[in-house]
């Protein structure tokens, strides 16, 4: 790995003497308050390309990375977004793009959660406040958005194999260019880096690899792999690395004074750092060392990046470091909304205020999904629950500490989820599966083949269904009844509201087979979940609602999946008192995406529907609207005597930008507005 002369970057990296490196890395700040005032950052104003940092002194880059947090701190405060992880990373960002000759040097950021500061630091300092906002910049790197994101992501794991991707295109045309892949200790768990990084010992490549090890991902991180980095850091030695670039195992800095007998102890229970996993694997392997030190992580990629073949740089951080509230609750300030607005008159207006109702909030899905699970692992002792990585998220912290010998969490390891779980349900028990909608893709495989072809049973809770606001396209659930109904042997489900979702989650794990239960991001429409809890029957829909005169001489069935019912309830009440269109309209909540009810689609069709609407929040093609053309087409006798026209009301065939998840709807003719438009156009095709 050839690095880009740059005299300053020597000169100042030469004028640290040993005495003081310890001394400037201690002067970083610690805030208590997140700043509601633009602060005052003259270092970081003046940076607009990474090249802007190049005389910078060391000293400069410690005070560039206190005016870097603040700034982010008060960027997150207005704007909302991923907070923990980018301020454990400021320091190593700034290093990164101080050694390396960003965009000809090429830095991989793993998920992205922890990009804004290079966002920062790339130009886009002052379009930060518009982050996760519709038109503003996206919430994770994106290629089209800046020529320093390298490869766009959202998912875990996929640092190592596109970095090393890169760097084999590269020594194939004869470039020297370095490829750095940062990655953290919760997406290290995921089985595609170690793939990768098997396969770059293979290709002997040049590749630094830079472990962010903050001991924390969403979920606390677990596993066998946790513990060997646990391993290695409570051995009390690091493996440096010398100015020849060879590896060198000495005590770490900041366990000089510790009690030699305790540490003795320790190591008795700790693999020499020479034999870790790393460099079993065939990986160079240095560290650990402090991330948030700004002269050691000078010095030590100084030399990382001059070093041929794969080599893996250990460090560790702090998630939310610099702010005392997030180092403390690092789960909590993962991702922070944005500042409320401040009201003047605070007092007078609280005067004013009419008396709130006694009504309870309605409750999120994921909490839905969390009582459900309590309740009924309280009166059925087969229950399990897998999640891959998402306790918190999908509502699971009560289960996991009322039930812990059945509640497993698996790490980033979807694919191994899902074949966990297939396992467990040959054996007599009742796993449920608890994934995000673009989480379960990951999965794919091992849905089809280790679950529906051997028709285990095996339930999944698929929550973040549907559009997802701010996180924009790389989290969006758009695909998955179409990619789930084309399953053998799978029943999907699709609730309304809060009660039906829990009725449903209860009849799917009553049904012996590979069930789905699919629901969105947020909270319901604040419907009371009512008990005991009911079975449905399978593939049975319910008429919400019929509206308007028999005698009119359209009729409009509105096939309704999911939370569009609602949609659908308001859209038809426009629709019957708007005088000029003259027509009844049948409300259909489908509930069910497979089985469908067919018979209930044939009654409809013996009924004179003259038009028919399907309404889902999902992407068009191959979706639930799809499942009913191919039933009406292919099957259905009393289709060819009726022949009604009929509409496709979903998402696109394209990606949706990120914003609200209002503003993405209407984006997509989905609100109310668009609804009602595409229902007065289908009713004008006669």
């Amino acid at each position: 790995m050839q690095q880009s002369p740059h005299s300053p970057k020597s000169q100042s990296l030469s004028a640290s003497a040993p005495g003081s490196a310890a001394q400037l890395s201690s002067l970083q700040q610690t805030y208590t308050v997140i700043p509601r005032v633009r602060p005052h950052t003259p270092l970081l104003d003046a940076i607009n390309t990474p090249s802007d940092m190049n005389a910078l002194s060391t000293a400069q880059l410690i005070t560039l990375a206190d005016e870097l947090r603040l700034f982010l701190l008060y960027s997150a405060g207005q704007s909302g977004g991923h907070f923990g992880a980018n301020l454990g990373v400021i320091e190593l960002t700034i290093v990164l793009h101080y050694l390396f000759d960003a965009p000809q040097d090429q830095i991989v950021w793993d998920v992205g959660h922890q990009a804004y500061a290079h966002k920062v630091l790339t130009g886009r300092r002052e379009q930060l406040a518009s982050i996760r906002s519709k038109d503003g910049l996206t919430a994770f790197p994106e290629r089209a958005e800046s020529v320093y994101d390298t490869f766009g992501v959202g998912h875990s794991s996929t640092s190592i194999s596109a970095g090393l991707g890169m760097s084999l295109a590269l020594r194939y045309q004869g470039y020297a260019q370095t490829v750095a892949c940062i990655i953290g200790d919760g997406a290290m768990t995921g089985g595609m880096a170690f793939e990768a990084m098997n396969d770059a010992v293979q290709q002997d490549a040049d590749l630094l690899v830079i472990l962010n090890d903050n001991d924390m991902s969403i979920s606390c991180a677990i596993g066998g792999f946790s513990r060997h980095l646990a391993m290695l850091w409570e051995s009390g030695y690091q493996v440096d690395i010398s100015e020849s670039g060879k590896p060198v195992l000495c005590q770490r800095p900041d366990m000089q004074g510790f009690d030699r007998r305790k540490r003795h102890k320790a190591m008795r229970d700790v693999p020499q750092l020479e034999d870790n996993l790393f460099k079993a694997i065939g990986f160079t392997y240095f560290g650990p060392f402090d991330g948030h030190d700004v002269p050691e992580l000078l010095r030590v990629l100084s030399l990382a990046k001059q070093l041929k073949g794969p080599v893996l740089v250990h460090i560790y951080t702090t998630k939310g470091k610099g702010f005392a509230p997030a180092e403390l609750d690092p789960v909590g300030y993962h991702a922070i909304s944005k500042l409320p607005a401040e009201r003047e008159n605070d007092s007078q207006s609280k005067s004013t205020e009419q008396p709130k109702q006694n009504i309870p909030p309605a409750l999120k899905y994921s909490q839905v999904f969390g009582q459900f699970l309590c309740d009924k692992a309280a009166t059925d002792d087969k229950l399990l629950a897998i999640t891959p990585a998402m306790e918190e998220g999908s509502g699971m912290i009560d289960f996991a500490r009322h039930f812990p010998e059945r509640f497993f969490d698996v790490a980033i390891a979807e694919q191994h989820a899902v074949t966990l779980a297939a396992g467990m349900a040959t054996q007599g028990v009742k796993p449920i599966v608890a994934i995000y909608s673009t989480f379960l893709q990951r999965g794919y495989d091992q849905l089809i083949h280790d679950v529906a072809l051997q028709n285990l049973d095996v339930m999944f809770a698929i929550d973040r269904a549907g559009l997802v606001g701010e996180d924009g396209a790389t989290h969006a659930g758009v695909f998955d009844f179409s990619f789930l109904r084309c399953i053998p042997n799978m029943v999907i489900a699709a609730p309304k509201d809060e009660n039906e979702c829990y009725h449903l989650l209860n009849t799917c794990y009553e049904y012996q087979g590979c069930t789905a239960v699919r629901y969105p991001r947020g909270t319901g429409t604040g419907a009371a979940i009512e008990q005991p809890a009911q079975t449905y029957k399978i593939g049975e829909a319910v008429i919400e609602s019929v509206l308007g005169s028999n005698d009119a001489p359209y009729k409009l069935a509105i096939l309704a999946f999911g939370t569009m019912v609602a949609t659908a309830q308001d859209a038809a009440e426009h629709i019957i008192n708007d005088i000029t269109l003259a027509c009844q309209v049948h409300v259909v909540n489908m509930r069910w995406v497979k089985p469908l009810d067919t018979e209930m689609l044939d009654t409809l069709l013996a009924q004179g529907m003259t038009h028919i609407a399907t309404l889902e929040e999902h992407m068009v093609m191959g979706g639930a609207g799809s499942a009913v053309n191919e039933y009406l087409l292919n099957e259905s006798a009393a289709f060819k005597r009726y022949r009604p026209i009929i509409s496709n009301i979903g998402i696109p065939d394209r990606f949706i930008a990120h914003g609200t998840q209002a503003e993405q709807w209407a984006d997509c003719g989905l609100d109310v507005t668009g609804v009602i438009k595409q229902l007065k156009q289908l009713l004008s095709s006669v």
